[in-house]
């Protein structure tokens, strides 16, 4: 990898994306961003006088527009995405069409000798006991239309060469592109405006991450790719495998008025319930340092500056 690495980052005016860039920019990458700008967002604004920084107004899901962006690239990274169960629930083809066919369209279009960075999710290991630690050789059974169409494009691209996937853990922090539909985002939101949250399956586990550590991975992996490739890695924060109910409570550290009740009637209509180990990823190199604590604060601080009506991927 050398300063003069081009990118392409599809979807890189999203959540993720409108961070990243940044991070790519910093390190000397050169990188174009194809988005379609489906939110109405200014994301990337902030980028525009970066000489390295080029932005295309476009679906990743037409082949006409991806086809000379992806030539004349070295790396590609596809962030697009219809991103999270409500989602794509909402609407299930848009959701396949650009979970799934956009990226066998990106893969059929690269050279063999291109390189993959492929964002996946760890939802992907479903409703396990929420004791054992999923590995990256630990089955796949999602349990949403989000997850089997992230699991599946991440299948293409693994059996396809010079690829690598990030299992990400669910994701919190501050974004130009800022979204409130991420549990940690969500319940430090609900804090501050309500004063309340009130939970269903208390007990269920997941694993997050800082917005920060996630873009950090990116880079760790492009700057060590040979070793690396072939492979899915969970990129998650080990000290933050948490049920619904400690993370309200650690937010109430936060919010010593928060109130939180537990639902008696009704269920989460997601079902993910898992512990993550994020070994594989740590023996290469790699470990998140910023802990939830830090990024509740961030939010905190965030939450005041936003609008009421709140930001989602709906």
């Amino acid at each position: 990898m050398t300063s003069a690495e081009r990118i392409l980052v599809t979807g890189g005016a999203g959540y993720i994306g409108s961070v990243l860039v940044g991070h790519l920019l910093r390190r000397g990458y050169r990188v174009t961003v194809l988005d379609n700008l489906l939110y109405g967002q200014t994301s990337l604004l902030q980028y525009c006088g970066s000489a390295g920084f080029e932005f295309v107004r476009g679906d990743a899901r037409d082949e006409d527009v991806l086809r000379p962006l992806v030539a004349r690239h070295d790396t590609l990274i596809p962030l697009a995405a219809i991103v999270g169960m409500p989602a794509c629930t909402r609407d299930p083809i848009q959701a396949r069409t650009v979970n799934v066919d956009a990226i066998a369209a990106l893969n059929r279009l690269r050279s063999r000798a291109q390189r993959v960075v492929y964002p996946c999710t760890n939802s992907g290991y479903g409703s396990k006991s929420g004791e054992m630690h999923c590995t990256e050789e630990t089955p796949l059974e999602p349990v949403s239309l989000y997850g089997v169409t992230k699991v599946e494009a991440e299948r293409l691209l693994l059996d396809s060469p010079n690829t690598i996937t990030l299992r990400l853990a669910t994701v919190f922090g501050v974004s130009p592109r800022m979204r409130l539909d991420l549990l940690v985002n969500d319940f430090t939101y609900r804090a501050v405006r309500d004063r309340v949250l009130l939970l269903y399956e208390k007990h269920f586990k997941r694993n997050y991450v800082h917005i920060d550590d996630v873009c950090e991975a990116f880079c760790h992996v492009l700057e060590r790719f040979e070793t690396m490739c072939g492979r899915p890695y969970n990129v998650g924060l080990d000290a933050a495998n948490l049920s619904k109910e400690e993370l309200a409570l650690k937010i109430r550290e936060h919010v010593p008025d928060l109130v939180i009740q537990n639902g008696c009637t009704g269920s989460d209509p997601d079902r993910r319930n898992y512990i993550v180990s994020n070994e594989r990823i740590r023996r290469h190199g790699f470990e998140p340092w910023r802990t939830l604590d830090q990024g509740i604060r961030e939010l905190l601080t965030a939450v005041r500056m936003l609008p009421m009506s709140p930001f989602h991927n709906a």
